[in-house]
């Protein structure tokens, strides 16, 4: 019988911690490409490398939380449960990255639209050569 509460218990505790969720696991949100129509070849390479930038960052951030989670979970289910409670990722940082992935693919859409290269110049047209 305690043992049956001790493992409910511990089912509980481990739905109410959220663990964070790594960054190759949180997918793209939708960015309609409208909002960049409006951009320049330069000024779309320039946002993609801003957007690229904070996704990059932010990323490594999440992927740190969800392996310190793992560890912590490991850790508190054998020695030390109340740690438990300190699972868990910042919700807004996934949301924040999701929202950042689906921007990247808006510009990426419109790059190739724009007939943009890789870093936002325009392409070179094989007539032009």
């Amino acid at each position: 019988m305690i043992k049956r509460i001790g493992s409910a218990t511990l089912a509980a505790l481990l739905t109410l911690t959220g663990c964070s969720t790594a960054s190759k696991n949180i997918a793209a949100d939708y960015v309609s490409p409208m909002q960049y129509s409006s951009y320049d070849c330069d000024q779309v390479g320039a946002e993609t490398q801003r957007v690229k930038s904070r996704a990059v960052k932010l990323g490594a951030r999440l992927d740190e939380a969800a392996s310190n989670d793992a560890a912590l979970t490991g850790v508190g289910l054998i020695l030390f449960w109340p740690a438990l409670f300190a699972l868990g990722g910042t919700k807004q940082q996934e949301a924040e990255y999701g929202r950042l992935s689906g921007e990247l693919e808006a510009l990426q859409q419109v790059a190739i639209e724009k007939k943009c290269g890789s870093l936002g110049k325009p392409q070179q047209s094989a007539s032009a050569s």
